[in-house]
């Protein structure tokens, strides 16, 4: 038997009903996002756009990317290459550029430049 206490948390622990254009405006910014994130790493891997550049002024739209996901778009970096650097960094694989702290970003940069 569940008490009215208890499906109030349960009603508040869930996420706010959203209107159908909410929802169609939030499903066509994420397209939008997955687009030129996309092209970025096309970008990265053709040496048109730099990683170093991506790393200290990112873009809005890869805030949000993963670290480990972006570096894997640049020529001759692997996923045991990309690890390694993370991991002399001290950077969790599944953090994202806009969540980088400046020592992070700054040692990330000094390291790809060598």
């Amino acid at each position: 038997m569940t008490s009215a206490s208890d499906t109030l948390a349960k009603q508040s622990a869930t996420a706010p009903e959203r209107s159908l254009n909410q929802r169609l405006d939030a499903l066509e910014r994420a397209n939008r996002i997955r687009t030129r994130r996309a092209q970025l790493k096309r970008d990265l891997k053709a040496g048109r756009y730099s990683i170093h550049q991506l790393l200290l002024e990112p873009p809005e739209f890869v805030e949000t990317a993963k670290v480990f996901d972006m570096l894997l778009a640049v020529p001759k970096y692997g996923r045991v290459k990309v690890n390694k650097i993370l991991a002399q960094c001290r950077i969790s694989p599944s953090k994202t550029i806009g969540g980088l702290s400046e020592r992070q970003r700054g040692e990330l940069v000094s390291l790809l430049r060598r």
